[in-house]
């Protein structure tokens, strides 16, 4: 486009001062004050997923014997049902109000729920479902994530809306680097930690993460109170109204009662983007039992290796992100997104298990038999010494399914962890063109919650077809699906084009 992409080059974080417009707006720093919380708010929205995500499994182990891993599926699914229901509520409310007062209420429940999380082994009994409904309500206090894209969205122009979208995924790749690795440094606070008797707290591997994690959102609440400010510019830059208090409908920016949105590509980005998000779901949700089942790690190995290839995959996908914006400039938006999903494809094609190698078998679950009972004074499984590894005997392909391979497992990771930031990047930086001027708060919150259904449905998929069936199908399930969202974008190819373009003020 003649003058969308003029700054699109610019190095990640780091915003382009050299317009003439801006250069003269002595609004322009705090503008990109306020735009910095935001990443810190996506940032803060990623960590509060991935700071517990590895050790989740323990940990509901450890404070519910009763739980399982189907059981696992609702609890990963349970942060985004929370963000589900969440976003457009919270979309709408800053459509019309300013944006100060939804992130205050979304942050302060998140932070609420934190807390509860780490308290989840204190009831006497149905620990699984404090665990469950904490993360709910962890999720429902991320729903400002859609908030904080229409935000930027709005204040961006058009020709930084691009560099602005990626710096805000660089802020969510900062999360999922710095959530496991936390966790992973947590880990050697061990499963027994420290009692604080005064708070009835207990302190270790599983309940500081959530803690600190409620710490950053206090930093977080007094950032958005004294830095935050409301700002509007149009598509080439320059200030207007707050749309917070302005209708869908009614936005006073050239002729938008003759210039519509393309329902098509709004509709068509949404089912993208619920497959992105599915995809990554499935594979956050099943790294932990996957990699116990092949590899036979303790629960603890689990945390920790995990966490440190979750790490791995937030380095590289910031490094994802500066190809990205230099091949969106080079190649264009759509090309790139078709590429990411091709890289994903290849991933999870890589993760179907082959050769005549099998998983070790677990054929006993100690915490079910008599010697368990016996043992239950003596030293505590988690001590690596007692706790039983390997491929559970009641998941009954794992006697005749191939094990995946260390190698094979870590080139997987590689893959998506190129091709999902890449996808989720030119998602909504193609639908917030796509949408223009228009005021995005509630169609921000549809796409949200569209990302979010994905991630409540994708790990209850993953979770009953990979306990049930195991990985060749759920792989194989998972590549049909990366492959119908493949044909659905070539279908949909000429549709996604930016508002300007699609109605002649700019010429793609």
């Amino acid at each position: 486009m003649s003058h969308v992409d003029s700054d699109e080059t610019a190095p990640l974080l780091r915003d382009d001062a050299s317009s003439s417009e801006d250069s003269q707006d002595e609004d322009y720093g705090s503008r990109w004050r306020s735009i910095r919380v935001m990443y810190f708010t996506m940032f803060l929205s990623s960590v509060g997923f991935t700071i517990v995500i590895t050790s989740l499994w323990p940990y509901l182990e450890k404070v519910d014997s009763s739980a399982d891993a189907s059981f696992l599926g609702w609890m990963v699914a349970a942060y985004s049902l929370g963000q589900m229901v969440a976003s457009p509520l919270f979309g709408l409310w800053s459509n019309y109000r300013p944006y100060r007062e939804p992130l205050v209420c979304s942050i302060s429940i998140n932070l609420a729920a934190n807390i509860y999380y780490a308290y989840a082994y204190l009831p006497k009994s149905n620990n699984k479902y404090h665990m469950l409904m904490s993360r709910v309500l962890v999720g429902f206090g991320a729903g400002n994530v859609a908030v904080a894209r229409s935000y930027i969205a709005g204040a961006t122009s058009l020709k930084e809306r691009t560099g602005a979208m990626a710096n805000m995924s660089a802020s969510q790749a900062l999360g999922f680097i710095l959530g496991p690795a936390l966790q992973a440094g947590l880990s050697f606070v061990g499963e027994t930690g420290v009692t604080v008797k005064f708070l009835d707290l207990q302190l270790n591997m599983y309940t500081t993460p959530a803690l600190l994690a409620a710490a950053f959102g206090l930093v977080n609440i007094l950032l958005v109170l004294l830095v935050l400010r409301e700002y509007h510019v149009d598509e080439d830059g320059n200030h207007v109204r707050s749309i917070n208090y302005t209708s869908e409908e009614r936005v006073d920016i050239h002729d938008e009662a003759v210039e519509t949105i393309d329902q098509c590509a709004i509709l068509t980005s949404n089912i993208l983007f619920f497959v992105v998000m599915f995809i990554f779901a499935v594979f956050e949700t099943i790294a932990t039992p996957l990699s116990m089942d092949m590899f036979a790690w303790t629960r603890k190995e689990a945390v920790l290796y995990n966490g440190i290839i979750m790490v791995g995959i937030g380095f590289q996908s910031i490094l994802v992100f500066l190809v990205v914006k230099v091949a969106a400039l080079r190649f264009g938006d759509r090309p790139v997104l078709l590429a990411g999903f091709f890289i994903i494809f290849c991933g999870f094609l890589m993760l179907l298990p082959w050769g005549n190698r099998f998983p070790k078998i677990q054929w006993a679950d100690l915490k079910n038999n008599s010697f368990a009972s016996l043992m239950s004074e003596g030293p505590s499984p988690a001590n690596g010494t007692l706790e039983p590894t390997g491929c559970p005997y009641v998941q009954t392909w794992c006697q005749y399914t191939p094990a995946i391979y260390l190698a094979q497992y870590i080139a997987a990771d590689f893959l998506i962890g190129v091709g999902y930031p890449a996808c989720n990047v030119m998602s909504y930086t193609l639908y917030s063109k796509v949408l223009g001027p228009k005021p995005q708060g509630v169609y921000m919150g549809w796409l949200t919650a569209s990302g979010s259904g994905a991630r409540t449905l994708g790990p209850v998929f993953v979770s009953h077809v990979y306990t049930h069936l195991g990985p060749r199908w759920a792989f194989s399930l998972i590549c049909g699906m990366v492959m119908g969202a493949m044909v659905l974008l070539a279908a949909a190819y000429r549709r996604f084009v930016a508002f300007s373009v699609r109605h002649g003020r700019v010429v793609e």
